[in-house]
């Protein structure tokens, strides 16, 4: 049996007005998503566990496998472990965003998506103005960046993530709590630095929103997993565009896939993707695929962009890695889900259960539904799943 988890983020939705009262999924074009729920079983997975914040971290370590109340420290200390950046036990990683303020407020916490070729000149002169023997600055991908704090810096310190606030007033949400006066004395620091910079001026010049200041947040300690092979007994390999999911699996011991143009955004590289997925699963049982574009659309309340991240989704990834499962000498089970809701009209995570579709190409077993989306769910014979246990049962089912 082959194995492939496919992962729209954030595609689940809330009924919106200006589609007839639909969710998202429910008015986005997705044949090869129901036609998976058609011939499949489906539920609603509890990705999120009591006591834990709906965050991406959360929800995927979830979906792969791992239990956040066992496994999880932090989101930053798995994208240091994607980037290569290696912690000493009293190292706190912090998640860095590049972020646009405006009349005090943040505007864009992604900086309009700055490519990584900008952010990475700009995160190169923070390190070389802001660093000290107590911190150091790596750059990422895009408007994800890091921050590494020595001798338990910032391990108490209370953050917002940007995504949460925007349009709010910054003053009311800078780092608090112990050493919180350090961090949002970093933040006002890195405006200094940054709101001059030539990279921001010829952005501003292009219409473009500078990435004008940083904002930290998602701060841990290093993890420690078991492989998903001890737990599983079945090999596997992750292809995202993010650090966050790299991370989970640098962690536990998959193959971490890069995919040239992979972006975390509606002009990833799909195709790529695609290609890179059916390539692994000629050596190893398992391969997760990952997609940020329902979610960064969600996130800037664009119905027209999320529509278009879902359909290209479900047209792009799951129908292709459907077909090539259906044609394969083996057996192939599909597994297709959101990690969180990032509703439209929140324009952030929630912590609702989220539709999961299961499909065995040597079977049908039906639940009757016709579309996949959350109401199909709902009535799905498998019900509510703790998330992490999926991959158990995905693996365990006869």
């Amino acid at each position: 049996m082959k194995y492939a988890v496919l992962i729209g983020d954030g595609m689940a939705d809330y009924p919106i007005e200006k589609l007839g009262g639909k969710t998202i999924l429910q008015a986005a074009r997705t044949p090869a998503m129901d036609y998976i729920a058609v011939r499949g079983k489906m539920g609603l997975a509890k990705t999120i566990p009591d006591g834990f914040p709906p965050g991406s971290d959360v929800a995927n370590m979830s979906i792969l496998g791992y239990d956040p109340a066992v496994y999880y420290s932090g989101r930053a200390p798995l994208e240091a472990a994607s980037m290569g950046v290696a912690l000493a036990p009293d190292d706190v990683a912090f998640r860095c965003n590049l972020i646009t303020i405006e009349h005090g407020r943040i505007k864009d916490y992604s900086a309009g998506h700055i490519s990584s070729e900008e952010a990475k000149i700009l995160i190169e002169t923070l390190d070389t103005e802001l660093s000290t023997e107590e911190l150091s600055f790596y750059p990422g991908i895009s408007y994800r960046h890091l921050i590494v704090a020595r001798n338990n810096l910032g391990a108490e310190t209370e953050c917002t993530p940007p995504h949460d606030i925007t349009g709010k007033k910054i003053e009311e949400y800078l780092p608090g709590g112990k050493d919180g006066d350090f961090f949002s004395g970093l933040i006002k620091a890195s405006r200094v630095v940054l709101e001059l910079h030539p990279v921001n001026l010829k952005r501003v010049e292009e219409g473009e929103n500078p990435a004008n200041s940083i904002w930290v947040w998602g701060q841990g300690y290093a993890p420690k997993f078991t492989s998903f092979r001890e737990l599983y007994g079945k090999t596997g390999a992750i292809i995202s565009a993010v650090d966050l999911l790299k991370g989970i699996g640098v962690y536990a011991g998959m193959d971490v896939i890069e995919v040239e143009g992979a972006t975390g955004y509606l002009d990833t590289n799909y195709e790529g993707k695609v290609s890179a997925a059916i390539e692994i699963l000629k050596t190893r049982d398992l391969v997760f695929v990952h997609v940020e574009a329902p979610d960064e659309a969600g996130h800037e309340g664009s119905i027209d962009k999320k529509l278009k991240a879902v359909e290209d989704f479900d047209n792009r990834i799951v129908a292709p890695i459907l077909k090539h499962g259906e044609a394969s000498d083996e057996p192939f089970t599909l597994l297709i889900l959101p990690d969180h809701p990032t509703p439209i009209s929140v324009k952030t995570h929630t912590r609702d259960p989220v539709p999961f579709a299961v499909y065995r190409t040597d079977r049908t077993d039906s639940d009757g539904a016709k579309t996949f989306d959350e109401e199909s769910a709902k009535k799905g014979s498998l019900g509510l799943v703790k998330a992490s246990d999926l991959i158990g049962m995905l693996v365990k089912a006869k």
